[in-house]
């Protein structure tokens, strides 16, 4: 079974283009697992154009009512910006089962690229023993390149998300590249299984290019927001997460 977790950004940044809180990032949270998502995924950026430090406290707070995972993601060298306190302290107060770090820059508009890890190891790696020392799982957005998911695992990585986004171009545009692109990743797959790390997977999955990529081996989870969210625009909330978890079910 391979869990989906809802990425709630848009609903946040949706609310955030008018003062108040229309719509309520939370009760969309609640809809969601009531619509029978496994867990909540957010991305706090140090600009907070989607969603706040406010939002981290008030998911956790639900997804530990509900006993379902919250992921919060996030880059781990990102320090505190105003109100935004850094990610690595607001992940050590929400305490969420899981962190996956990814390498954004402030500037960038989305996550579109894995780490770097003979660059960044050094770096990362106390920050990962700090996590795991506080009880949370970590998982590191990587491109599927099995040299740097060996150093995923020597620098203590939990898991692995695989950064889908040129997969899901190349389904997109209907590319003689996909069944290669989707061998890589397999490929990728097996060997972070090989090291006894788990595998997630996200960025610009759909209920198109899910068919092909929940074969992918030992998935355990994606994460899936931007999507899911224009699904629902024309089918409703629960719907599109009903409809995702179908998909991923494999019916």
């Amino acid at each position: 079974m391979i869990d989906l977790s809802v990425n709630l950004n848009k609903i946040a940044l949706i609310r955030n283009s008018r003062e108040g809180n229309y719509p309520d990032v939370v009760a969309h949270g609640r809809t969601c697992l009531d619509a029978g998502a496994n867990g909540i995924t957010v991305h706090p950026r140090p600009d907070q154009r989607h969603i706040r430090p406010g939002d981290v406290r008030d998911l956790a707070a639900l997804c530990a009512a509900r006993n379902v995972e919250f992921n919060v993601e996030g880059n781990p060298f990102a320090g505190a910006t105003g109100t935004y306190p850094g990610l690595l302290p607001l992940v050590l107060e929400t305490q969420p089962q899981q962190c996956t770090l990814v390498p954004d820059s402030n500037d960038q508009l989305t996550s579109d690229h894995g780490f770097d890890l003979t660059r960044d190891g050094a770096r990362l790696e106390p920050i990962i023993q700090q996590l795991k020392d506080a009880g949370v799982r970590v998982s590191l957005f990587m491109d599927p390149d099995k040299a740097q998911i060996t150093l995923a695992k020597a620098v203590g990585a939990d898991r692995i998300e695989l950064y889908t986004g040129p997969f899901a171009e190349a389904v997109t545009q209907q590319s003689s590249e996909v069944e290669r692109i989707f061998a890589e990743h397999c490929a990728a797959a097996e060997h972070a299984l090989q090291l006894g790390l788990g595998v997630n997977a996200g960025h610009d999955l759909n209920l198109i290019n899910l068919r092909r990529y929940r074969n992918l081996p030992g998935l355990q989870e994606v994460s899936i927001g931007h999507a899911l969210t224009v699904d629902a625009i024309s089918m409703g909330l629960s719907n599109a997460v009903a409809a995702y978890v179908t998909c991923l079910a494999g019916e």
